[in-house]
């Protein structure tokens, strides 16, 4: 089960097809979906959690906590809204493609995926792509 929870103005439209594409996302990896909560926020919001969670006083896009169990993809994953946008503008993406890359990379890190070497890291942007090409949407 895919939930969304926002604790800032922004809100995703079309909810389920969010949804279907995050469960789409896991099921490609061979994982079945437990519960994954999705909480969009501001950059304050998400710099509170890194300081209080992680002892890291920067800002960032995306904060994952993981309760995956075996093959069953659990945990939360908090987005700063704020983030996206700059990241969009700076990787010269629209702000939905970025918002796409970053809902995937939690999951992708919940299926095992890493991103700490350049080896990891390179693997985990092919990754991304590949999800990010299964989401199918009118906006």
């Amino acid at each position: 089960m895919v939930l969304f929870n926002y604790e800032t103005e922004f809100e995703l439209t079309n909810e389920s097809k969010y949804e279907e594409w995050i469960d789409a996302v896991i099921t490609s990896e061979g994982k079945e979906a437990g519960e994954i909560n999705y909480i969009f926020c501001d950059d304050e919001y998400l710099l509170e959690i890194n300081k209080q969670y992680l002892d890291h006083d920067t800002l960032t896009d995306i904060i994952s906590f993981d309760y995956t169990m075996g093959d069953l993809i659990s945990g939360d994953i908090f987005i700063s809204v704020d983030r996206v946008k700059d990241n969009a503008q700076e990787y010269d993406v629209s702000f939905h493609v970025e918002l796409l890359r970053v809902m995937c990379h939690g999951v992708l890190h919940y299926c095992g995926y890493k991103d700490k070497t350049a080896e990891d890291e390179k693997l985990m942007r092919e990754k991304e792509q590949e999800k990010m090409n299964m989401f199918h949407v009118e906006l």
